[in-house]
Formats: structure tokens, sequence, C-alpha cells
């Protein structure tokens, strides 16, 4: 008797046929990028391996899936990448989400509940503070803001119900280098939970879980993509808190795609060489801003005239593509313009020059994101988004720069200036 398997008879319908062919390719082909798997269903030879599989899967064991929101092959093979990127060499495990606030929220929901005191950055991405005000709030989580610049003294502002302490270093539009090993130290001392969003710096440049932070948050939609043609986020967190936030992710169906996934895959192989083309034409367009007499400050930590400059080089290894600049009022409204609010006609005036400053630029795009291999500008609108550290100073405008030309980005932003002037 032969000792090979037998092959299942042919179905004789054409309509069983279309359900079996081409399932299987057992054929060995070794190919560069890891083949992208797209799944809802998952099989099971038997009703015990789908049991033991369902336990692996709630307990959140490695590779183990019992349906696609769980993972596949290719979601899998991320969330492994990104724990070893991430972690440095701290044991960590890693979960996907749809969005970079997907990852926020569902990290905040993982470990604060009802009754809990959560600290935030005044200097954190705009919608997480919405996030906080409005999702949390309404569970009866409260949440203060702390000013960025805080370092050790966060210990005055925590509570003996204080659960999170969430960072952000450098901060939205303002770029503020935060003291995040201080606060992390202040914070284990009274048992909270530490949480940064590294989504500007990403692993190339930082290395969070040296600083002490129990939860690093990406929002792999930017540089990991790095091509502005996708969304996603993620949450590293160290190995004993892996339980509570895969709990969350199952519980609240937080889940990606293979497509995706393996576009991140493949736009990871890049990071580093794109990383530094962005790091080296931020440079470049920054001092060159410094010489404009149009613009008050150059809001990027790794100029030397930046007030966290220090901290900066003493935590990170690099810089992206990300920063802000502040303009001068008269350089919008004329030599000898009050340096508070100057009425509505004067406000109208500075909207114009941005407007002409920023609309029209062959290079610097209008957009809300950054991230990816084109060049960005916009307008900051912070007034709503500051409660302990208000914004006082003149118009910010915010600069992602690109893999462009540094030359011909400078050239695009002289051609803004010389419209902002002629500008009515």
């Amino acid at each position: 008797m032969s000792d090979e398997p037998q092959q299942p008879e042919r179905a004789t319908t054409v309509a069983s046929r279309l359900t079996e062919v081409a399932r299987r390719f057992d054929r060995p082909i070794a190919t560069v990028n890891l083949p992208v798997h797209r799944a809802s269903t998952v099989l099971f030879d038997t009703l015990e391996a789908a049991a033991a599989t369902g336990v692996a899967t709630m307990a959140g064991e490695r590779g183990a899936s019992t349906y696609g929101t769980a993972g596949t092959p290719t979601t899998y093979a991320l969330m492994d990448a990104l724990a070893e990127l991430e972690g440095g060499g701290v044991a960590c495990r890693a979960a996907l989400a749809p969005s970079g606030l997907s990852a926020i929220a569902t990290a905040l929901l993982a470990f604060a509940k009802t009754g809990d005191h959560v600290l935030i950055s005044d200097s954190v991405y705009g919608p997480t503070r919405v996030l906080a005000e409005g999702v949390l709030a309404r569970l009866g989580i409260e949440t203060s803001f702390y000013h960025p610049l805080v370092g050790a003294g966060i210990a005055d502002l925590m509570r003996a119900n204080t659960r999170i302490v969430f960072t952000e270093s450098p901060g939205s539009y303002t770029f503020e280098v935060q003291d995040i090993p201080a606060i992390c130290r202040v914070a284990r001392e009274r048992g909270a939970i530490t949480m940064v969003d590294n989504t500007w710096a990403s692993p190339v440049f930082a290395r969070p879980f040296d600083w002490g932070v129990d939860v690093s948050l990406l929002a792999l939609t930017k540089y990991w993509s790095g091509h502005a043609d996708l969304l996603m986020g993620a949450m590293v967190v160290r190995e004993p808190l892996w339980p509570a936030m895969w709990a969350a992710v199952r519980q609240l169906g937080v889940c990606v795609g293979g497509d995706d996934a393996y576009l991140i895959l493949r736009g990871m192989r890049t990071l580093d060489v794109r990383m530094r083309r962005h790091e080296a034409n931020a440079l470049a367009v920054a001092r060159w801003l410094q010489t404009r007499a149009e613009v008050a400050r150059v809001l990027h930590p790794a100029l030397e005239s930046h007030p966290g400059h220090a901290l900066w080089k003493r935590d990170f290894s690099g810089s992206t593509g990300l920063f802000s600049f502040e303009l001068r009022r008269d350089a919008l409204l004329g030599e000898g313009a009050a340096p508070a609010a100057p009425g509505a006609d004067a406000d109208a005036r500075v909207q114009r020059k941005l407007a002409a400053l920023c609309e029209r630029r062959r290079y610097f795009r209008i957009g809300y994101s950054w991230g990816g291999y084109e060049s960005l500008i916009m307008p900051a609108k912070i007034a709503t988004l500051r409660s302990v550290d208000p914004w006082t100073g003149g118009p910010l405008v915010r600069l992602h720069t690109g893999l462009e030309e540094p030359a011909e980005l400078i050239a695009d932003l002289e051609a803004g200036f010389e419209a902002m002037r002629a500008a009515a």
C-alpha cells in the first residue's frame, strides 16, 4: 500500500470547483519580501485544535489567531518587528491599530478606568486632548494637563489615583523637549504608567524604553509608511503590560488589514535612509529660516538656539523633517504694529499674508499630515490646544520637509515670503 496521501476526488460541479482551486501552494519559492496574507476566516483541522488556538489567542501568544482580527502572518510579522525595533533590546510586545489616534485611545482605555486621574502634556497632539476631554471624561476619567517643561516637578501634580502620565517629546507645533527620564522616575515611584507618543522620532532617532517609559505609541502613518498613502498606528508595551494591552485590543476589535501591514513592512526597509534625508533637508531649511527678517524664531530642537537643545541632544540621536517657525507680527502688519491682537481688520490682513505665504507653493503643499516623502506647510491654530501654557507668540507655521532638493525647497519658501510681502 502506498504511503502517499490520497488526493480528494475532483469536484464535479463548477460551483464547487471555484471554491476549491488555488487555495494551497506548497512549492517552495523564496522571495525577498513576505507574501501578503488577507484573511477573515482561519481554518482548523480539528475542534481540539480550534479550542487550543482560542486559548492561546486570548492569552496573546505570538502567532496565535482564530480570526483575522487577531492576526495573520503579515500582521504578526509587523507586530514582532515593531516590538524589536521600538523596544531596542527591552522585552516588549506590539499591537496594531487603524490609525495613530486609535493607538492612543486603545492604550489609554487599556490602563485607565473610572475614578482614575491622567496627566497629559499641554503640548500634546491636538486629537489626544480632544479624546481626553471627550471620551475619557464621559467614562469618569479625569485629566489634568501639565507644562511640558515640568520634568521631575511632575511629582507635585500627581495624586493617589494618578494612573497614567502621557508625554510627547518634542511637543506638537511648539516642539518643547521634555525631560522624560525624570518624569518616568517619579511616575514609577508613584505606581503610575508612563506613555510617550514617539511618532516624531521613531526608533531611528529615539529609544524611549531606555528613558523608562512603559508604553510607546506610534503613528505608522507617518515615517514608517513614508508615502502618504495609508493609515496605521501601533502600541508597544513592556512585556508585563501585554495582557492588559492585548485584552483591550481584542475587546475593542482593534485590527488592521494585511495589505496595509505589508506596506508598512515594505516602507520600514528604507526608514533609516529616508529619515536621515529628512533630517538633513529640515536642518538646511531651518538654518536658512533663521536668517530671514520675517522670522522671529525657528522651533527646531536640533538647532543650538532651541531652549531644549541640550535635552534633545541627550535623549535623541537625530531629528526629523517636522518643525515650526514663528513669524514677526510687524513683518505681517508693518513696522510699529502692536504685539497684542490689533483688531479684526489687522487679523484679516494677517490671514491674507499667511495665505500668500502658504498657497500656490510648488513643493510645500498645504496638508495636515506629515512623515511622507512630500513637503507640507500649515499655519498652526493652537489657541484651543493649550490650557497651561497658552501660545503668546506671533503667527506660527509648521513645515514638514520632504525628500526634495533642499535648495529648491528654500527657493519655494523664498517665493512664499515675496508673495507675503506683496499681498494686499
